[in-house]
């Protein structure tokens, strides 16, 4: 495992580093106290880190801009905002970070997020993936539709269909309930009121998936939601992993109808340009 630590005070970034060999002994960690110096680490060594402990207020870069810079460079990073502050929470949700901590960096905190993180997502098509006939096809360039045998998924809520959108979009990561009313209701500021619209968007979402024996694909685990790749035919995930066919569909588009897929959407923009 390539770990990134990033702080700008020396004495904080040793401390963290400690603190991240205390749980993670075998991994390769790499410290920098300047943002740039990471993503220039990046292009000139031709490796991606596998998590990136960053702080946010930085000079130069804030952790914030590295983190939307890092995500063109390397989408498979998991990005853990390490701060004093818990007033950028909010913030670091809306640049899709996988992991928000308070400093200072503990052994306990940082077993959890890595436990998060390394937790199998999506498991070998072995372990009991649907056959490709039987997974659910996905479309997200354009407008996010969702197919079931040829014809279009409904759901009895609007916002139903959103949450599977923004799920597919964190790439089977584990979302929390705050990134998810982040994305869903930016604007409303009541976490246990949107909580519990999410907990009736789950249930929604469940019982369709499970009308047509798609339960596998939603995963819930101690207040996390996710998604499992392997049971989705979907654009997105093929043009990340290569597909010709995929990237030359890409129009420039990406789940047009909601505003918190534009990062992805300049993303991918970059990623089409660069390809041709």
């Amino acid at each position: 495992m390539l770990i990134f630590v990033l702080d700008d005070e020396a004495l904080l970034l040793e401390t963290e580093l400690r603190v991240i060999r205390q749980v993670r002994p075998d991994a390769e960690i790499l410290p920098f106290q300047r943002a740039q110096e990471a993503l220039d680490w990046i292009q000139t060594q031709g490796r991606e880190p596998d998590v990136a402990f960053c702080d946010i207020q930085m000079p130069g870069l804030t952790g914030l801009e590295f983190a939307v810079r890092l995500r063109q460079l390397s989408p498979v990073t998991k990005v853990i905002f390490v701060t004093g502050y818990d007033q950028y929470a909010l913030d670091a949700f809306q640049v899709h970070a996988h992991g928000y901590v308070l400093k200072p960096l503990r052994t306990d905190r940082v077993e959890e997020e890595l436990a998060f993180w390394s937790q199998p997502v999506s498991p070998a098509p072995e372990a009991g993936a649907l056959p490709g006939s039987k997974k659910l096809r996905v479309r997200c360039f354009g407008s996010f539709e969702v197919f079931w045998q040829g014809a279009p998924l409904s759901f009895d809520r609007r916002r139903t269909k959103e949450l599977l959108a923004y799920l597919i979009d964190r790439e089977g990561a584990f979302c929390t309930a705050e990134e998810i009313s982040t994305a869903l209701w930016e604007e409303e500021w009541d976490l246990k009121l949107t909580k519990n619209r999410i907990r009736v968007l789950v249930s929604d979402l469940k019982t369709c998936l499970d009308r047509f024996g798609l339960g596998e694909l939603l995963i819930r685990r101690s207040g996390l939601l996710a998604v499992r790749r392997d049971l989705l035919d979907c654009d997105y995930y093929r043009m990340l992993d290569g597909d010709p066919d995929a990237l030359n569909s890409f129009d420039g588009q990406y789940m047009q109808q909601y505003p918190w897929a534009e990062l992805t959407s300049g993303r991918l923009y970059f990623r089409y340009i660069n390809s041709n």
